[in-house]
């Protein structure tokens, strides 16, 4: 096995919907690195694998609710994108032009990740339906192909509080711990450390980020390689409730949809 570390981006060409997107990315990864190696991690764009899997909503077919109209206006969208934001919501926080911030399964994100970047005209693509069980799959059909035991990121865009630009985050994981518990520890002056954790589906997500194509580069797949990790059992990414977040935490004790 080659252990030294390398970004692979994976060109699949247009994923349209149906499309069995381990084969396609079987076929990218021998062109771009020879193939998946033991203890590989792949990275996939969530809209690649929601079209994939046809989570493709088509916005011609959407009646707008008044709760969509009224928030279109104000936060001046598209009407019919908004009803499919509230659809795909556990709730709504608030929003500025152009966006809603939405709380959907235990994270905070933009228009609940409904996104009409990278989908077909007149379409937007919620996130995967179940992005572990997603990544799950997909590790699956790859490693009975392949070979090899692998680990595999659905990764989304977000924005952070505070900074301009967007990085990666991972929504779903298989075969990866999505946080590693550094408490215990000791630093560089033998304090022990007391709260860190590093999120290493995270990180990996944003690595991943710089080599695949958020516009017209058909790259919505990268390969992180010889970064160490175990390949286990791991299913899922570890969030923590609003009152426990740093940002959150502030305001969550006075509104009740928390």
């Amino acid at each position: 096995m080659n252990s030294s570390f390398g970004v692979f981006g994976l060109s699949t060409g247009i994923i349209h919907s149906g499309d069995p997107i381990a084969d396609r990315v079987l076929a990218a990864a021998e062109k771009a690195c020879g193939g998946f190696e033991e203890g590989d991690v792949l990275v996939l764009a969530e809209t690649a694998v929601a079209t994939s899997e046809g989570n493709v909503i088509h916005l011609s077919g959407v009646e707008p609710s008044p709760q969509a109209q009224e928030l279109a206006e104000k936060y001046r969208m598209d009407p019919r994108t908004v009803e499919v934001v509230l659809r795909e919501s556990d709730s709504i926080v608030g929003g500025i032009p152009g966006f809603l911030l939405c709380m959907k399964g235990g994270t905070l994100l933009p228009n609940a990740g409904v996104d009409a970047s990278n989908a077909p005209p007149g379409c937007v693509t919620p996130l995967p339906a179940d992005p572990d069980q997603s990544a799950l799959s997909i590790k699956t059909a790859i490693e009975s192909q392949a070979g090899v035991r692998i680990g595999v990121i659905i990764a989304d865009s977000r924005t952070h509080a505070m900074r301009l630009g967007c990085s990666g985050v991972a929504i779903g994981s298989a075969g990866i711990p999505s946080v590693i518990d550094d408490r215990g520890r000791s630093d560089l002056f033998g304090r022990t450390l007391e709260v860190t954790k590093r999120a290493v589906a995270d990180n990996i997500a944003s690595a991943a980020e710089l080599v695949m194509g958020e516009a017209d580069e058909c790259t919505p797949a990268a390969i992180i390689r010889g970064i160490g990790l175990p390949i286990d059992d791991h299913i899922g990414v570890e969030t923590i409730d609003a009152t426990e977040c740093l940002f959150m935490g502030t305001f969550a004790k006075n509104r009740s949809q928390w």
